[in-house]
């Protein structure tokens, strides 16, 4: 017998999903508004702004800054003293520029955006096999290696600061900034591994065994198998976890504040948001709109690949 819901039952659901979206949501637009508020209306509580501005996105985008903020006595000293070298001139003209640059999102972006995709890719791949071997092999020792994976998550990140810092440094790798940024690839993977390997691998024991099987006894190999059967139904599974590793390398702090501090240049976002939020740089607006920039690619990937996280595509692939 089906028991019905009661209308009331319904709308009290209906209202705590509603509250729970919008405890979530609602620091986003709390950024989001601020970062588009005139400085006289920083101490409005609405959300909607009364005139939208975008001085802050412009100049942390330094979109539209150039040197429009020298003043008319310079420009005028400029156009008398011809006899100027073109790098004095640039010198007196860059201490007028905006502070566009105090911010650079396209910098810091492409750091994030290189080691966390590095990350999550090296991650995926090296998860997929792993799994694999978990879930369909059997040989002395797994059980006890697909466990002690796990072992990592034991420690907080505090804790394995200062050995892995230490390790690194003996091997020269925090002195160079390609050895620092790699040092910090080498972290994320160990960070994102193990719950990817124990991800994939329940995920790849839902596919029935009999479709391996059959393309084995067409001839496919052990990994042809993988490349074509196995990879192609758990896309879902696979593109969940990436996302996941990805997510994790892009808003890591605590690592990159201290492999990355000697060298500004392989600033990741988290850590150019820090470094703006303390400068003498920290006004509302810019540090609202840093923020929005730094969550925007995050939000716009989960949303560009969520049809592939409904679920796998094993249904009619073996009729049992």
């Amino acid at each position: 017998m089906v028991k019905r819901t009661s209308p009331i039952r319904k709308i009290l659901f209906f209202l705590l999903v509603l509250g729970i979206v919008f405890f979530s949501l609602f620091p986003f637009f709390q950024m989001l508004s601020t970062s588009l508020k005139y400085p006289a209306e920083w101490g409005d509580p609405s959300l909607i702004p009364k005139h939208i501005n975008l001085d802050a996105y412009k100049e942390l985008l330094n979109i539209g800054q150039g040197t429009k903020n020298v003043p008319e006595s310079v420009r005028t000293l400029l156009e008398e003293t011809p006899n100027l070298t073109a790098s004095q001139r640039k010198a007196i003209l860059d201490k007028y520029k905006s502070t566009g640059d105090v911010f650079p999102f396209i910098t810091y972006f492409l750091n994030s955006l290189i080691l966390s995709f590095s990350a999550a890719f090296v991650t995926v791949l090296l998860a997929i096999l792993g799994a694999y071997s978990f879930s369909r092999l059997r040989y002395p020792g797994r059980s006890l290696i697909q466990r002690g994976v796990l072992f990592v998550y034991m420690f907080g990140g505090i804790l394995l600061l200062i050995p892995l810092y230490r390790m690194f440094v003996n091997l020269g790798w925090v002195s160079i900034p390609s050895g620092a940024f790699l040092s910090l690839l080498i972290i994320y993977i160990v960070q994102t591994l193990p719950v990817s390997l124990y991800m994939l691998g329940n995920y790849f024991r839902t596919i029935p065994f009999s479709i391996e099987e059959a393309a084995m006894i067409e001839g496919s190999t052990r990994f042809g198998t993988i490349w074509r059967i196995i990879i192609p139904l758990s896309i879902s599974a696979i593109v969940t976890v990436f996302i996941y590793c990805f997510m994790i390398a892009w808003n890591e702090y605590l690592f990159a504040s201290v492999f990355l501090k000697n060298f500004r240049d392989l600033y990741t976002l988290p850590m150019g948001l820090k470094a703006l939020i303390h400068s003498k740089n920290a006004i509302w607006d810019r540090i609202m709109a840093a923020s929005v920039l730094t969550a925007t690619p995050v939000i716009v990937l989960f949303m560009t690949v969520q049809k592939n996280l409904a679920g796998g595509m094993t249904e009619g692939g073996v009729k049992e």
